[in-house]
């Protein structure tokens, strides 16, 4: 009988203890602290650690390759250790044994150096993570040179995109005032400054401000108003910081970009400081600046003086490019949505019907690009001059592409992915306005056409997007300096032919199509956080629709819900956490590109 049963049971028994290897290491560490059975000190100055190989090995890197080889150092009772914090290493030898180590303000950067030099990546990730999340105007700077130090390039972007956002109240730290004038002189002339304008408008009766609008004028002639430049005014305290700074002053008004701002101002402010009074190549940066106020014709200044720092806070005109009518049509309709009146009018139309467009603004000047116009996908581009209502050609991409992102980045227009006709595409193009050419830049790690394509933080993200094969929720950033392609967190849903923006500090995208229905729901992304959450949802479906900000609110224009194409506009309130629909579109039945030129009175 016994025979019997043991030849129905398996020959095998497998048994364990999962919790084994944890507690084991508790007992040693527990062995440790007793001070029994450690075969190796670790000597900091006068300081000394007693510990095991074995568990150094299992769990630091930098000691499993020194003990494990034929290092001289693998034979020894004592090593020194150069170059680290004693209370580091002692909470990196505790974190070796129990898995835990406690950050705050005091260790994080001793932490961070330790952890690197022990090759504890996951430890340096944490610290990274805390200096992160505690980024604020008057750190960021000092966050910014140590993460540059360590090598920690999302910690030193994170604190580039924070420096960026924040550079008013960056502007009056004692941080700021002890830049070296290279970082004073990169940080003035960057396009992401978050400034709302190049003028910040102050009363001088109330000492309170307001800001006015790029090229915009002050009203109210009863109040004593005066202009200060935000990035001007920040340039002449960090000179006057230093007697020896005004040598360089001229230099650094030249990253001033101003051009942009008005002529009383150049007039009443710039122009009387004393230290641009006493300076002839300071009173000839004014003179050109007051000339392209007084004579347009003349215009020859280099771009980035009078190009437009990136804001989308400032007011602007949102223009629908393209697109489809009821029957799928592709069209050439363009037509704009003034914001305050909550009215579309139309444009003059492009030269060329456009579908599935790319759209970018530019110095005040619209590009389409690409798209389908009904039986061939396109490589052409035309440009849009909103003060003559007219068009004109410029060079074409060297690649046909449809349903592409496309975005701009300091100053020049970059094309994403998209379709040629045959298959979904992995290829970039970069377009420089000054000398109309197209070049080729790295590739993104997947074909991806219909994606979401912004720049958010200074870097280019692109969401999801399909292949032919599959829908992505993945998502990866570029890096123009760098011109490499990096991973990033992915979206919850995966989504193609959605739109994509940022605003403040924060990226959104909504609607699109998952492979299996149309979608209004949203999400947005916190780069402090490092995640996506859920927004809000839209009130209609849409897929192929066209997400931009402006004003401080998201628009989402056009699109497809599953049985036609759409001309109506959502509007989301950040404050309100709400949608709300605006003026639908006149001559648009869906599936348009969209751009916003900021106004320009000028």
């Amino acid at each position: 009988m016994g025979d019997a049963v043991c030849a129905e049971l398996e020959d095998l028994v497998h048994f364990s203890v999962p919790e084994l290897p944890l507690r084991g290491y508790g007992v040693m560490e527990e062995v440790r602290r007793q001070g029994r059975l450690c075969d190796v000190t670790l000597k900091v100055g006068d300081h000394k650690f007693s510990a095991h190989r074995i568990v150094l090995v299992a769990s630091i890197p930098y000691f499993h390759a020194m003990f494990t080889t034929d290092m001289m150092e693998s034979k020894q009772d004592e090593i020194v250790m150069q170059g680290m914090d004693p209370s580091a290493l002692e909470a990196l030898i505790n974190f070796a044994y129990n898995g835990h180590v406690a950050i705050d303000q005091q260790n994080v950067q001793s932490l961070l150096v330790g952890a690197s030099f022990l090759q504890l990546q996951n430890v340096k990730d944490a610290c990274c993570s805390f200096l992160q999340e505690r980024l604020h105007p008057k750190n960021c700077l000092g966050v910014r040179q140590f993460a540059e130090t360590m090598m920690c390039t999302t910690l030193y972007d994170s604190a580039n995109c924070f420096l960026h956002q924040h550079f008013v109240d960056v502007s009056l730290t004692e941080e700021f005032l002890s830049l070296r004038q290279d970082d004073v002189m990169e940080l003035v002339g960057c396009d992401e400054l978050n400034i709302k304008a190049e003028e910040q408008v102050e009363n001088l009766s109330t000492g309170s401000h307001r800001t006015c609008l790029v090229f915009g004028w002050c009203q109210g002639s009863d109040d004593r108003w005066c202009c200060s430049s935000q990035v001007f005014e920040a340039v002449l305290s960090w000179v006057r910081h230093d007697d020896e700074r005004s040598a360089v002053l001229p230099d650094l008004l030249s990253r001033v970009r101003l051009p942009l701002c008005r002529p009383h101002f150049l007039s009443d402010r710039v122009q009387q400081e004393a230290l641009v009074r006493c300076c002839h190549k300071c009173r000839d940066l004014v003179d050109e600046a007051k000339d392209f106020h007084l004579m347009p014709e003349r215009r020859r200044l280099p771009a980035f003086k009078t190009r437009q720092r990136s804001c989308t806070s400032i007011t602007g005109l949102i223009y629908a490019v393209g697109g489809l009518n009821s029957s799928g049509d592709s069209l050439n309709v363009v037509e704009v949505f003034d914001l305050m009146a909550n009215v579309w009018e139309r444009c003059q139309p492009m030269r060329t019907a456009r579908s599935r467009v790319g759209v970018a603004v530019v110095n005040g000047l619209l590009y389409a690009i690409g798209g389908f116009d009904g039986q061939s996908r396109l490589s052409t581009v035309e440009v849009y001059n909103p003060e003559t209502d007219s068009w004109t050609r410029v060079s074409s991409m060297n690649s046909q592409r449809s349903a592409m992102g496309t975005v701009v980045v300091d100053g020049h227009i970059y094309v994403c992915g998209g379709y040629d006709g045959k298959s979904s595409l992995n290829s970039v193009e970069c377009y420089s306005p000054e000398t109309d050419r197209w070049a080729v830049v790295t590739e993104m790690s997947a074909s991806r056409s219909a994606a979401g394509v912004t720049v958010f933080e200074g870097r280019i993200f692109v969401s999801g997007g399909h292949d032919g094969l599959q829908i992505f929720n993945t998502v990866e950033y570029y890096n123009h300096h760098t011109d490499r392609w990096h991973a990033a967190t992915p979206m919850i849903n995966k989504r193609c032919r959605h739109g994509a923006a940022p605003l403040g500090s924060f990226m959104y995208v909504a609607g699109g199509y998952d492979g299996s229905g149309f979608l209004s729901g949203a999400e947005v992304y916190s780069s402090a956080a490092g995640q996506w959450s859920h927004l809000v949802a839209m009130s209609t479906r849409r897929s192929r629709v066209s997400l931009v900000a402006t004003s401080g609110r998201l628009y989402a224009v056009g699109g497809y819900d599953g049985q036609s194409n759409l001309n109506s506009v959502e509007m989301f309130d950040v404050e309100n956490n709400g949608w709300s629909f605006m003026a639908p579109m006149v001559w648009h039945e869906g599936g348009v590109g969209v751009g916003c030129v900021p106004l320009n009175p000028l």
